[in-house]
């Protein structure tokens, strides 16, 4: 049956959606059922929102899931994955019998949504984040691509106004206009451990959507006429996000469980199950189908792929300049080269340089605001399905607050870059709050993360270019004072391969430190050559993956004395990845210089004395290690 998207429906099309919904709410209890775990009250809460969304409203090639001109459609509440996979076994894309497997090791329909999936862009988990990624893909979808297609966010009751990053998301929305996007709040009273604060409460949701400058909707979420109508309302509306309240209920149509308490994640005894199913197939007209709308091909074709450093650094031996600094300049000098490179910002970019980017590109640079959570969840959106080259930038110490974001993004097997400023304890005067000591064993923890740590303007560059055609997760660790360029312009720098800046024959330690670190063992290397004793010193330029032969080989030349130093905490970082490198290495001794407790304020030159991380530490070490 062929579908017009307006707000018309005869009365053979409205049946039909309703058959559709009831069907997406068989197949979600019995896949429940079947693998007893998952949430079947909450997906029979929004079967008739998935219904009017996907066979009236949104427009999309269902034989292509991953077409760049499709309608976007962002799961928020990730519970209810069995009944996006049930839409896609009414659409035929997916088995019912393979439905019947969810949550099974052998299949790829999982307890939460993962890109693994065709029909989905992002990994769902953590309530609060789906908003923000919708956002996200909006953005792109009105500014660059200037598309089309249009997003839609389902979102659970209780993450709607309890979780602070959807607010971050709402002001987001509204802030640059993202007439493009459809939030729909599925208001259905109920949470995992008792009743809502709001319950059904539609007028605040109303009040607190339009203080945020929405076009706002409240709608019975069961009747498919009035969804339909409504989202063809939200096509009418200009320069607002539209939010449409769906008051719903939990286990809709289930006898003596609909809207009852105690219900979360508990799946239907086997014993009811098809009695209940019997019941909602007794509700059934017909068994037709509808056929989604074909989408609009209007979005430009620009690949992400030619990116290329268009002249070497110019930066000149012993010229002292902030990592920080030299990001800011690579990443404008990359922004000429690729007009599909995005950086965003959480108001940081006069102290980080980013503000370099923003003069030069400004229609590339996304200003988040003081929002960290929400921005994240915004770069995952614009990196969706690879058209971009997504960097965010802000203070090191900030991205620790969004871990779970960044862990999210991992999951769901997109490529963004993370530059973390501000580094370690030369932050100096701001004292321990700005100090991140923690950023390296939180990015090494992230799977299939490319760590880099550049210690000067020339590895900064270039690793900011590697990241940007590095697939999955990178994190750049860039610092606030000036210190010497140490590489030529025409230095090779490669993922995972150290560079031994000092080698020698008679070498008898082998000092490994990065960033300001690596600039303090070079000074230790000077003031211990000229009492005889030769160091060889290791610039690791990527933490992960580490240059284990590198190291390896070193500390057997060095008679197996290593010594590391890092502006760091000793949990996590170079020190416990260069003891990791070494450890099956007979008569290998690391001593590790790392920063320990909470530091104070200070002028940099102390605080790295006082942290037991300056040269002269460094010295001290290397002559403890000698005598052993």
């Amino acid at each position: 049956m062929a579908l017009v998207n307006d707000a018309t429906l005869d009365s053979k099309t409205l049946q039909v959606l309703q058959d559709v919904a009831n069907r997406l709410r068989i197949h979600s209890i019995r896949a429940v059922c079947a693998c007893n775990a998952g949430h079947p009250t909450l997906c029979c809460s929004a079967t008739e929102i998935m219904a009017a969304l996907f066979f009236h409203t949104m427009r999309y090639k269902q034989t292509d899931p991953e077409h760049p001109e499709n309608d976007r459609f962002v799961l928020s509440q990730g519970h209810t994955v069995p009944i996006l996979c049930a839409v896609w076994v009414e659409m035929g894309r997916i088995c019912e019998s393979d439905l019947l497997n969810l949550r099974k090791i052998d299949c790829d329909l999982e307890g939460q949504s993962i890109p693994r999936l065709s029909f989905v862009d992002v990994a769902t988990g953590p309530l609060g984040q789906g908003l923000g990624v919708a956002c996200g893909m909006a953005y792109i979808g009105k500014y660059f691509d200037k598309a089309s297609y249009r997003v839609f966010c389902l979102m659970e009751h209780g993450e709607s106004f309890f979780e602070g990053s959807v607010w971050g998301a709402l002001a987001f929305a509204s802030h640059y206009n993202l007439d493009n996007l459809v939030a729909i709040f599925d208001v259905n009273r109920l949470r995992q451990s008792g009743t809502t604060p709001l319950e059904h409460s539609p007028d605040v949701y109303v009040e607190r959507c339009q203080a945020f400058g929405w076009n706002t909707h409240v709608v019975d979420g069961h009747d498919v006429e009035a969804l339909c109508r409504a989202f063809w309302k939200a096509t009418q509306v200009k320069s607002k996000p539209t939010a449409l309240i769906a008051q719903t209920f939990k286990g809709r149509g289930i006898p003596d469980v609909e809207d009852a308490e105690n219900w979360h994640g508990k799946p239907m005894p086997k014993v009811s199950t098809d009695g209940i199913v019997k019941f909602i197939e007794s509700q059934i007209q017909t068994n037709r189908s509808l056929t989604p709308t074909a989408p609009a091909e209007d979005s430009p074709q620009i690949s992400s792929s030619n990116l290329e450093i268009t002249s070497p650094p110019a930066y000149k031996l012993g010229d002292g300049k902030a990592t920080r600094e030299a990001c800011g300049l690579a990443l404008a000098k990359l922004g000429h080269s690729n007009k599909r490179l995005f950086v965003l910002d959480g108001d940081t970019n006069n102290s980080i340089f980013s503000e370099i980017f923003k003069k030069e590109h400004p229609e590339h640079f996304i200003d988040c605001f003081m929002a960290e959570q929400s921005m994240l969840s915004v770069a995952l959106g614009c990196a969706t399905r690879g058209q971009t080259i997504v960097f965010v930038s802000t203070f090191a110490s900030f991205l620790t607050r969004t871990f779970n974001q960044i862990q999210r993004r991992a999951v769901s097997q997109t490529s963004i870059n993370f530059i973390g400023s501000h580094c370690g304890v030369p932050v100096g005067e701001d004292g321990p709050s700005q100090m991140i000591l923690e950023d390296l064993a939180m990015f090494r923890s992230i799977p299939h993360c490319t760590v880099f740590y550049p210690s000067d303007a020339v590895a900064t560059e270039r690793a900011v270019y590697l990241a940007a055609v590095t697939k999955g997760v990178c994190f750049i660790r860039t610092s606030r004072p000036k210190t010497a360029v140490i590489y030529t312009s025409q230095e090779n720098f490669v993922i995972g391969q150290a560079k031994v800046i000092r080698r020698s024959a008679a070498d008898k330690v082998t000092v490994i430190g990065a960033g300001v670190t690596l600039h303090e063992a070079l000074v230790a290397a000077d003031e211990l050559a000229q009492q005889g004793i030769s160091v060889r010193v290791i610039d690791p330029f990527t933490v992960k993956p580490l240059d284990v032969a590198t190291i390896v080989q070193s500390a057997k030349a060095t008679g197996g004395r290593v010594v590391t130093v890092e502006d760091h905490c000793r949990e996590g970082g170079i020190g416990e990845a260069v003891c990791a490198a070494v450890a099956r290495e007979p008569d290998v001794i690391v001593r590790h210089l790392a920063v320990r407790g909470v530091p104070p304020s200070g002028q940099p030159g102390e605080l790295l004395e006082l942290c037991g991380i300056s040269a002269r530490h460094i010295i001290a070490a290397v002559k403890e290690v000698l005598m052993k």
